[in-house]
């Protein structure tokens, strides 16, 4: 870690130190070998009171998701990680009528903040706000709008023991609107008695150890060699991966369903032997938002992968409109520690177009590049973003591929009706030619 920059307040106010640390390299980083990956800071923050003790401590990593909107009506997503310049105006302490305040601003204009509350026995988490400024042109390039954006949101930090440090490895995210925030290695202990830091930690759900390791995602073309002093056992074949199960996934606009999609989903990691990944329905929360020309389903399967998908419409002439399939991004998650190791996003798709007011079929396995490592297969998929009516897809469109399936199953049943009646003329004609042979002998 770098060393903490000391700032001290005057007035007896609260003085904060910071500093900011280099993360290591992950060890899943280097057995999935791909590209893209991205190092990210750590932000540590020492709040302390009039009289120079600790009464506030975090030491976090955190980096924002957020679609918006540009000029030319599309929309994209893009990643606001922390900057060098990270400032601490604003945090408190907080004592028993007052809440403690943990801010910080960074960038552009940006800023973000979770204020804690406490019980005579526990403190917690209470509210998180967020501020991006689309007018920071490096994140957001052709911003449509321009200026501050603030999100405020629940923080689901479970109580926390007086005096325990909260300790959390793994990845939390929270989402609201068109932001996702993302959070790990986090250490906090809001209302330090004394000034001392505590000694005991309170684990998230995330980090608590099972009885049963974690299962990891299932590998193809992979197998595990040993090595005894006797004769090799003999060597098989690699078991292929199965098709991934079809999840059913949707998303609501108040009390109505704005969003429906059936669809198997399987990650392909490009090194030395593809890594294939199959998302788990049973483990996978759907999220996103509906528009009217815009609408995002984002899936999270059990913290280990995200992965979203926006459509758009356009317009195919005066009266007619289609959407399509614009933009998917992934981000991969350490099984390890929870910690975000990729995010690939690919804005230049065009697919999965149909006719607004109907939905979009394809039962056969399709391929989205989303980078030169990353790949999802697409099975089963049927899908309708805008205008669902009673819960239930409208007529679906067909790919090319169902379509030439479909075509080919009658030409297929006609060939073989076809050479069944040649079969039966030619035996036609040699059983009247012996009737002949036999008369003519007579």
């Amino acid at each position: 870690m770098s060393r903490a920059r000391s700032l001290s307040l005057f007035l007896g106010a609260p003085t904060v130190s910071m500093g900011r640390r280099r993360a290591f390299v992950p060890l899943l980083l280097l057995l999935l070998g791909t590209s893209g990956f991205f190092q990210s800071d750590a932000v540590e923050v020492d709040v302390k009171d009039g009289t120079n003790a600790t009464c506030l401590y975090a030491n976090w990593m955190m980096k924002f998701l957020i679609t918006y909107e540009t000029n030319s009506s599309d929309y994209k997503n893009t990643t606001l990680n922390l900057s060098s310049n990270v400032t601490h105006d604003g945090s408190v302490c907080g004592n028993d009528t007052k809440a403690a305040l943990l801010a910080v601003q960074f960038g552009e204009g940006h800023s973000w903040s979770v204020n804690f509350t406490k019980t005579n026995e526990t403190y917690q988490g209470d509210f998180i706000t967020f501020t991006y400024n689309t007018n920071d042109t490096t994140v957001f390039p052709d911003a449509k709008r321009k200026g501050p954006v603030t999100i405020v949101v629940k923080d689901t930090m479970q109580p926390v023991q007086l005096n325990n440090v909260f300790v959390c490895h793994n990845t939390d995210f929270l989402e609201a609107e068109s932001v996702t925030q993302i959070f790990w290695n986090v250490t906090v202990q809001a209302f330090v008695q004394n000034g001392t830091i505590g000694k005991k930690e309170s684990r998230c759900h995330a980090d608590t150890p099972t009885s049963a390791p974690t299962v990891p995602p299932t590998v193809a073309n992979v197998t595990t060699a040993s090595t005894t002093t006797a004769s090799p056992a003999p060597t098989t074949a690699p078991k292929p991966v199965e098709n991934p199960e079809t999840g059913n996934y949707s998303l609501k606009s108040g009390n109505k369903t704005c969003l429906l999609a059936n669809v198997g989903l399987q990650l392909n990691v490009s090194q030395d032997k593809p890594l294939l990944i199959n998302i788990n329905p049973k483990t996978t929360s759907a999220d996103g938002a509906c528009g009217n020309t815009t609408a995002t389903l984002k899936l999270n399967d059990g913290n280990s992968t995200l992965i979203g998908f926006t459509f758009v419409v356009k317009n195919v002439s005066k009266t007619a409109q289609k959407f399509y399939l614009k933009e998917v991004n992934v981000t991969l998650l350490n099984r390890l520690n929870g910690s975000v190791i990729s995010n690939a996003d690919n804005s230049n798709f065009s697919k999965w177009d149909a006719f607004l007011g109907t939905s979009y079929m394809c039962q056969k396995e399709q391929t989205l590049e989303i980078s030169d490592n990353i790949q999802i297969h697409t099975f089963n998929l049927w899908i309708q973003p805008f205008l669902v009516e009673e819960n239930k897809f409208s007529t679906a469109e067909e790919c090319l591929a169902d379509s030439d399936l479909n075509f080919l199953i009658p030409i297929t049943v006609g060939m073989a009706l076809g050479f069944l009646i040649i079969l039966v003329f030619i035996s036609y004609l040699i059983g009247r030619r012996k009737s002949r042979t036999g008369y003519q002998s007579v």
